[in-house]
């Protein structure tokens, strides 16, 4: 594979008002998958509200588009007003990658 992105996302989780978090995390990574560019998504969280995600995608625009998608906005401000304490966003350009798989 080329190159391609990453956009990072590392956040902390309110105390309170979680209530949605869930169904719309999942309609977020449904609607994501659905995106013209996007590649794939990962996520972790840990029992203090400390969260990583990582989307990749294809290009630049790809990621744009995706920022600016109607439904995804309404998520984001849902995210400032009530989700999270802060978080923030990173987007890399990924050279080149390696794994190893037992």
């Amino acid at each position: 594979m080329e190159s391609y992105y990453a956009v990072i996302f590392s956040s902390k989780r309110s105390n309170v008002g979680q209530k949605g978090y869930d169904a719309m995390s999942e309609k977020m990574v449904k609607l994501a998958k659905q995106q013209p560019g996007f590649i794939d998504v990962e996520s972790a969280r840990d029992e203090r509200g400390f969260g990583i995600t990582v989307s990749y995608w294809e290009s630049l625009e790809a990621i744009k588009q995706w920022k600016e998608h109607a439904v995804h906005k309404a998520a984001q401000e849902k995210g400032k007003e009530v989700w999270y304490d802060h978080y923030t966003t990173r987007i890399c350009k990924i050279e080149r990658e390696y794994s190893f798989k037992k």
